[in-house]
């Protein structure tokens, strides 16, 4: 992976089944691979700006906006149908199927798809967030009504700490310092797509039931430094669909390493 400096084609566009236009673009060449990113993040903020030049020189990676995010527009009522319409629109610029990957909530969203019969050569997802042991905390029932109540007053910053305190789970502490870094009115930006991630994700429920139809290879992948509830989430994700299995890896946490986790993806995407 000597050359990290590839650059992505010209933005382009699409307008999903609905009428909503979801920008996305195109990195380096070969088989196609699709990434969905998780809470907060877009294209050119999270992990996908970095992972994208490091599968390109080995596929076409696709990288997009999810819809209510970065350059991509919104059409109300959000439902998790018309994200997988995005998702289906998206593999069939890419040539009518492709390996996915998707990270955290991206992850489910990627699950949804597959389970919908979108096509799909392969999937591999990071730290899916299920919560699959009855001892681990959960977000309040009413956080979806909370952070509606809080977008309805314009109040974004205190949605983006509510949901990463009450939600995500993270270190007050850390949270607290959150209005004093770079990425702050990044954050805040993305504040209304949260509603989004709470229909997404709803109870954080696993349906293995439903997923149990999923016959597409599957990777599923967990950091040894986080929270164990990502590793059990893995360890059911891999028994809970026919042709999937699951894997740690060492010395990370949510917030993967790219150049740790771009050769497992190149690996289980190229076989």
């Amino acid at each position: 992976m000597a050359n990290d400096k590839l650059k992505p084609g010209p933005p382009e566009h699409f307008t999903s089944k609905d009428g909503t236009p979801i920008a996305f673009e195109r990195w380096g060449s070969g088989p196609a691979v699709v990434l969905v990113d998780g809470a907060f993040c877009s294209r050119r903020f999270g992990p996908t700006d970095k992972l994208a030049p490091l599968l390109a020189q080995h596929f076409t990676v696709f990288a997009y906006d999810r819809r209510g995010r970065g350059d991509s527009g919104d059409v109300a009522p959000y439902s998790i149908s018309r994200e997988i319409e995005d998702l289906a629109a998206l593999i069939a610029i890419a040539g009518g199927s492709a390996r996915v990957f998707g990270m955290s909530s991206g992850a489910v969203l990627a699950l949804e798809a597959a389970a919908s019969g979108v096509p799909m050569d392969k999937l591999s997802l990071y730290e899916a967030p299920y919560l699959v042991n009855a001892t681990t905390p959960r977000a309040p029932a009413d956080y979806a009504e909370q952070l509606q109540a809080m977008l309805d007053a314009d109040d974004r910053g205190s949605a983006v700490k509510f949901y990463m305190t009450e939600v995500m789970q993270m270190p007050r502490l850390i949270v607290a310092i959150m209005p004093l870094t770079p990425n702050w009115k990044q954050l805040k930006a993305s504040a209304p797509s949260l509603l989004h991630e709470a229909t997404l994700m709803g109870d954080f429920h696993l349906p293995r039931e439903r997923f149990a139809q999923i016959s597409v290879p599957t990777l599923a992948l967990a950091g040894s430094k986080g929270p164990e509830l990502m590793r059990e989430a893995a360890t059911a994700l891999a028994s809970a669909l026919p042709s999937a299995t699951s894997k740690v890896l060492s010395g990370q946490s949510h917030d993967v390493s790219m150049p740790v986790l771009a050769p497992v993806l190149e690996a289980f995407f190229s076989t």
